[in-house]
């Protein structure tokens, strides 16, 4: 059998099937979501449930640096110099690149605790 993963699968997760490969997803999760996720003995033991609870922690990361990105030039303007300013958008621009990696990534995890399966293209 060979051991596929996906395009933006996370390399600290095993590929699906291999050995104690949900188990690298947990603890993958886990790093992604807030500490207090760790405590949840349904998050621990439930690896679906607990994707499914990263997905939206993500997603909502996702959007806080959007509206954070929206936001910033004005909410910024009268407490921070304009460089100070550009450099914080830069930041949110570079959070809102790597998040969208995140996004994937967490969805791939999810839609293979799932069930899904992935092949080899050639």
């Amino acid at each position: 059998m060979s051991l596929v993963a996906p395009p933006g699968w996370p390399r600290e997760v095993r590929p699906p099937d291999a050995p104690r490969w949900e188990d690298t997803a947990v603890a993958w999760l886990l790093d992604l979501c807030p500490p207090d996720y760790r405590t949840r003995p349904v998050l621990r033991r439930h690896a679906v449930v607990l994707a499914r609870f990263a997905v939206l922690h993500v997603e909502a990361s996702v959007a806080a640096t959007k509206r954070g990105l929206s936001e910033a030039r004005a909410e910024l303007r009268d407490v921070a110099e304009p460089d100070v300013v550009e450099a914080a958008v830069e930041v949110f621009l570079a959070e809102d690149a790597r998040l969208a990696g995140v996004r994937r990534a967490v969805g791939l995890v999810e839609e293979a605790l799932r069930g899904r399966r992935y092949r080899a293209r050639l």
